[in-house]
């Protein structure tokens, strides 16, 4: 996979595209390894006023986010990305409803030419959008938020982390949490004495084999204490 695609459709483009052009996002595009393209859901509305809401049928507070807008942003998105990608296009809700991101998850759809995210809004979107339109709903973790923005900010990060060619360090991904379904070590810079508090000696001493062994106890100690359900589902389980 050459370059990653990725559309976002949201009532708040303005919102996203900042931090979309910072730090890695943006080191990603320049690379040529991403190419992200936002939406206004409102560009694709029927309606004279740019509403793409209404009230929910059979009562109940808040408003949802109309089909049509919705289809028709998708609509638009695959039509101009034929000439681009061969594959077909994943298209993935923020929702509450759906699966937890992880890392795992991550690794796999980062593995996709080509996203479409939908970022839903209010009290949600019509449930044809999911029935008929989405291939998989993601959420971030089990919390109500305004809107989707941030989930799909949240998911395009974690994605773009692994695109090969993008971090600095070949090893930057292998050695972060979860990677191995494990946490990842304690971390320190200079000066080695701060204050009184010192950096444990095996770290200074240019061994590597011990600072490899130093970091691999670490890890295993600090995932016991934070997170032992991980450990349930770790490869190496049974050496820990």
């Amino acid at each position: 996979m050459k370059c990653m695609l990725i559309d976002i459709i949201t009532i708040f483009p303005e919102v996203c595209e900042p931090y979309l052009n910072s730090s890695i996002l943006g080191i990603a595009q320049e690379k040529g390894k991403l190419e992200i393209r936002l939406h206004n859901l409102r560009d694709y509305t029927l309606d004279k006023h740019r509403k793409v809401d209404d009230r929910p049928f059979g009562g109940g507070p808040g408003m949802i986010l109309t089909p049509e807008p919705v289809f028709r942003a998708v609509e638009h998105i695959n039509q101009i990305s034929k000439p681009k990608n061969k594959t077909k296009a994943k298209i993935i809700l923020l929702t509450p409803q759906g699966k937890t991101l992880n890392q795992k998850l991550a690794e796999k759809l980062s593995k996709r030419e080509h996203l479409i995210l939908i970022c839903g809004r209010y009290e949600g979107v019509d449930e044809r959008v999911r029935e008929s339109l989405v291939n998989e709903e993601i959420s971030i973790g089990d919390y109500i938020l305004s809107g989707g923005e941030l989930a799909a900010l949240v998911l395009t990060d974690s994605l773009t982390r692994l695109l090969p060619g993008v971090l600095g360090h070949k090893d930057s991904n292998v050695r972060e949490s979860f990677s191995d379904n494990l946490l990842e070590y304690p971390q320190y810079t200079r000066p080695a004495d701060f204050r009184g508090m010192g950096v444990p000696r095996v770290l200074l001493s240019g061994d590597h084999k011990k600072i490899e062994e130093w970091r691999r106890a670490q890890t295993i100690k600090i995932t016991k204490k934070k997170r032992p359900d991980l450990l349930k589902n770790t490869i190496n389980f049974k050496k820990i």
